[in-house]
């Protein structure tokens, strides 16, 4: 941090990233001139097979060749070491010396050819030891060559071409917003910055077929990328350096608070009866909400027994009762569902496994258990989902009977009004209710699949006043706070330990830039101990550290200089960065409208030590929370496992079996809002 400018243009490396590169390519380096040494040690004075000019001058141009490039190496190594992520004086050098090491490929090149040409031409009668010794060398400098541009390909930035700088700056380096010339700068800049993320994303989707949908869903994700990663120059190891710090500081942070204590509840206890029975019905319809998957997440749960269970089934003609739609020729989607719920063909409405943006699958199903009309809609599973899930600017969606403002994620609350369309226009809810007149409408979906099944209980709500939704791990950044509200009388949202997901949102991840740049600021340590002792710690524990949390006025001033003068961190002008300093400030802004989680949030975490054995059994235990608690994104490496599903759902069910001696609920959040059955 910053990226390394070299040869006219800014890079996505660091002048301390090539610490590893460098000592790896050493070794190789190393053991390369050894056994070139010994092979010319070997045929010093009896270069006697056909050639041998050809061998001599190969051999000590080899050594030469390569001594100046271990030389150089070692000094990249040496230098890029030096210093902290944030501290690039002492790496000054680094420039030099990639100009250095560049020019060294040429005599390497010319040596390969060399090379090629001695062992395909000139080499009968030679030692078969000597001739496999230099294709093997050959072979190793064409494979090193080649890595070195497939290496610069993809440290290569788009954008970082090295513009000319308005003419209008303030003492300190900062562009005059209010001049002409600085406005033209940073509106170029940023459409520039727009339209690489467009390619990147177009390239990425080349397999979908793309029509207006997509090009403006496009347009929508790029925009929100340039706004996260235009005023910080960070490259990706520095990301990686921060986010093992929080890591660590995190773990500190938790070691040095006492102990939570798990309080017992009875089963006459009416808070704790409450709890008892919504885990119950949670673990119920999480089962629910995984079949919707599909086929894959089922192979994934049984690796041993799906496929065997799913084969027969699969190409199985069948004249069936309900209504499939896309996206499962062989049925071993629908299969299984059924494998999963345990429910039977004629318990089944509608099946949809339709999937385009802002149209994900689902299911309407009879369920006996519960005596319940259930809608569960899938997460996200393929790249069109994913498209849906960055769509996360705002939308309105206005509902009548809620004041206040009212909004939603505009990819989840499209999704959510494809499959009420569905619902209600096609008469589908009429269809279920006119077999079942007596069930409730329970909704219900796992991720994505819960962002849409809470907007969808909104918009269902005033129709069916009894609903009840369960979504489980949803977005964190989904509704406004009136809606959120609003909600809290018909949705539970269960959240399972770090799971990263609750916690996305566009201001947590301003937050977390924020602090990660306060973070890495701080450290004394140079990257790549940084990163690994991270890797350290992630895979065998240990003592957290000393991980600075605060920096102090001269480091706030230092980073608060502006990018264009290439030894900075932040865009002076960044709504995100108006301040590096608390929360509180009157200066700091947030860019985007807050969005929060739906309803009533009921939180499953481990009981017992955030370290264990792999083979320890795991005890957990539950507490009703709020969405004030997961404003901020928690590094660790769970925050993706506990997302999963087949984890969440294996954690339900070990509560539900425990019994209620592991809940604990929250009075904070009780006194807040009475939760009922």
């Amino acid at each position: 941090m910053p990226g390394l400018v070299v040869f006219g243009r800014r890079w996505g490396i660091a002048s301390d990233d090539l610490v590893f590169p460098g000592a790896f390519e050493l070794f190789i380096r190393i053991i390369w001139w050894i056994g070139t040494m010994f092979l010319y040690t070997y045929h010093k004075g009896h270069f006697d097979c056909h050639g041998k000019g050809v061998l001599h001058i190969y051999l000590i141009g080899s050594l030469v060749v390569l001594a100046l490039i271990v030389l150089s190496l070692c000094a990249i190594v040496y230098v890029s070491a030096q210093g902290t992520i944030t501290n690039c004086g002492p790496r000054r050098a680094i420039p030099a010396l990639v100009y250095l090491r560049a020019l060294l490929y040429i005599p390497e090149l010319v040596w390969a050819c060399l090379g090629s040409f001695w062992a395909s031409d000139n080499s009968r009668g030679c030692d078969p030891a000597t001739v496999g010794a230099v294709i093997a060398a050959v072979a190793a400098s064409w494979i090193i060559l080649l890595f070195t541009a497939v290496g610069v390909l993809f440290v290569f930035d788009p954008l970082g071409n090295r513009r000319p700088q308005p003419a209008s700056m303030e003492p300190l380096g900062v562009p005059d917003k209010g001049s002409h010339e600085g406005t033209r700068f940073f509106s170029t800049a940023r459409s520039l910055a727009v339209k690489v993320w467009e390619g990147r994303l177009r390239l990425l989707c080349c397999c979908v077929p793309q029509d207006e949908s997509y090009r403006a869903a496009f347009s929508s994700i790029a925009q929100l990328f340039t706004g996260f990663f235009s005023d910080i120059d960070f490259v990706p190891s520095d990301i990686a350096a921060g986010l093992a710090l929080l890591h660590q500081e995190h773990d500190k942070m938790e070691l040095s608070r006492n102990p939570d204590v798990i309080v017992d509840h009875s089963p006459s206890s009416p808070t704790g009866d409450v709890l008892e029975t919504e885990l119950e019905k949670a673990a119920h319809y999480m089962k629910f909400a995984a079949a919707a998957y599909g086929w894959p997440l089922y192979i994934y749960s049984h690796l041993l027994t799906g496929p065997c269970r799913l084969s027969g089934d699969c190409c199985r003609s069948r004249t069936a009762e309900y209504d499939i739609i896309g996206g499962d020729h062989l049925g071993c989607h629908f299969s299984s569902i059924l494998q999963t719920t345990g429910l039977q063909y004629r318990d089944f409405i509608f099946v949809s496994f339709h999937n385009q943006i802002y149209e994900i699958p689902f299911y309407v199903a009879l369920d006996h258990k519960r005596e319940a009309i259930l809608v569960a809609v899938r997460g996200t599973l393929s790249l069109r989902d994913v498209l849906t899930d960055l769509s996360a600017e705002c939308e309105n969606l206005p509902i009548e009977g809620v004041a206040g403002a009212c909004y939603a994620h505009k990819g989840i609350c499209q999704a959510a009004t494809y499959i009420y369309k569905k619902l209600v226009n096609d008469g589908i809810l009429n269809q279920a209710f006119s077999v079942a007149p007596e069930y409730n409408l329970v909704i219900t979906g796992h991720s994505l699949g819960a962002g849409a099944a809470s907007v969808l209980a909104v918009l269902l709500r005033n129709s069916f006043p009894t609903l009840e939704c369960y979504a489980f791990s949803p977005p964190g950044g989904l509704l406004s706070k009136a809606l959120a509200d609003y909600s809290k009388d018909f949705v539970i949202s269960v959240v399972l330990g770090k799971d990263l997901v609750p916690r996305l949102s566009i201001p947590n991840i301003e937050d977390l830039k924020r602090r990660l740049l306060k973070v890495v600021s701080n450290c004394n340590k140079p990257k790549y101990c940084i990163l690994l002792r991270g890797c350290w710690y992630e895979l065998f524990g240990g003592d957290p550290g000393d991980v600075p949390t605060e920096m102090d006025d001269r480091r706030e001033v230092q980073l608060s200089r502006p990018l264009l003068g290439e030894a900075t961190l932040i865009i002076q002008h960044s709504s995100s960065y108006q301040s590096l300093a608390s929360d509180d400030s009157s200066v700091h802004t947030a860019a985007h409208l807050p969005l929060f989680l739906p309803g009533r949030i009921l939180h499953i975490t481990e009981a017992g030590p955030s370290r264990r054995s792999c083979f320890s059994p795991v005890r957990y235990r539950a507490e009703w929370s709020n969405e004030m608690a997961f404003r901020s994104i928690l590094i660790s490496p769970r925050m993706l496992a506990d997302h999963m599903p087949d984890i969440l759902l294996q954690a339900l069910d070990t509560l539900t079996s425990d019994g209620p001696y592991v809940l604990c609920p929250s009075s904070a959040a009780s006194s807040q809002h009475d939760p009922a059955p």
